[in-house]
């Protein structure tokens, strides 16, 4: 089976790289990558000499092309992840999640690829008080972030209806893990409490997420490249609906801070207070989480502390304007 996998060198995609090379020995893995900030060849390190890597965004037409012919499915994780900055700029995320996802399945179309599979998000659905939302649910985004990506979804639907693409969605609550980009919570704070600098939290800290270990999406998300059926949607949670506070608690309490280090900040706009996914029909197709969230945050923790090499340079470059702009404080190292 040769696969593409687009957005390969980022958190989620790296995991789903080394999730196929395993479950697939003989799997011809491609990897097409912008390699935007969040997006980076250490990612791979481990089983770069497994692969193929080109560099290109998927907005690129030839690149996209190019990547693509001979393959036999495609995964799309490519996307500008990050809430906060689709608040502050809103543009790179429309023309990656709307225009790139147009650019691939146009591709996908015209190449006769066998199945293409678009990486999305719990938030998509916005906020909800009680319950869980099935992918039945109405579409609600509270984000330039979440809206854009729901866009995407609503282009893969309609090439499915209208082109009989076989494409199929894959919607996850929060991930966390080993190499996440520590703009996101955990990895911010995990880094952050290792240093003694402040962990911000927005607010009063009880959003509550659906937590999910990384390599739990990426099993997930095979699991649905193989046996999910064409036009459907599969959402992917996780085992442990926790406020964020509560998060950051643990995290104090792995690396061995005091609770004093825990700052409220002004919470994010249009911040939505609780996310989850009922998983029942990805769990049809024979997935469960192995990882429950107390597990996978002491896994992230160490990981972490034992991979500086990993995260110093992020911490010593536009990680620290970006940070100093968000939080009016900048960090430590």
């Amino acid at each position: 089976m040769r696969v593409l996998v687009t957005g390969g060198a980022g958190f989620i995609g790296s995991a789903y790289v080394r999730e196929a090379l395993s479950s697939r020995p003989d799997a011809d893995v491609v990897v097409l990558d912008k390699l935007t900030y969040a997006g980076r060849r250490a990612n791979l390190a481990d089983v770069e000499d497994r692969i193929a890597f080109i560099e290109a965004s998927i907005e690129d037409r030839n690149a996209v092309r190019n990547a693509m012919t001979d393959c036999d499915a495609v995964v799309n994780f490519a996307a500008e992840t990050h809430v906060d900055r689709s608040i502050a700029d809103q543009e790179a995320f429309a023309r990656t999640h709307v225009i790139g996802t147009s650019v691939l399945l146009d591709a996908a179309r015209e190449l006769g690829v066998g199945r293409y599979l678009q990486v999305s998000t719990d938030e998509v659905y916005g906020s909800i008080a009680s319950g869980s939302f099935s992918e039945d649910s109405p579409l609600d985004p509270s984000s330039p972030y979440s809206a854009t990506k729901a866009g995407g979804d609503l282009l893969v639907s309609a090439h499915v209806r209208t082109h009989g693409v076989d494409a199929v969605v894959c919607r996850g609550s929060n991930n966390y893990g080993p190499r996440q980009h520590p703009e996101k919570l955990i990895p911010l704070c995990v880094l952050n409490a290792l240093a003694g600098d402040p962990l911000p939290v927005y607010g009063d800290g009880r959003q509550v997420r659906n937590w999910l270990y990384v390599e739990d999406f990426a099993r997930a998300i095979d699991a649905v490249l193989r046996l999910g059926q064409a036009g459907e949607v599969y959402n992917v949670g996780g085992p442990d609906e926790t406020e964020n506070i509560d998060v950051v608690r643990r995290i104090v309490e792995l690396t061995g801070r005091d609770e004093s280090l825990i700052e409220h900040v002004t919470d994010r706009p249009g911040h939505d207070r609780r996310y989850s996914l009922s998983s029942d029909k990805v769990r049809a197709l024979g997935w469960s989480p192995a990882t429950r969230l107390d597990e996978g945050l002491a896994r992230t923790v160490d990981w972490y502390r034992q991979n500086e090499w990993w995260w110093a340079p992020i911490r010593s470059g536009e990680y620290r304007q970006y940070y100093e702009r968000q939080y009016g404080r900048g960090i430590s190292g």
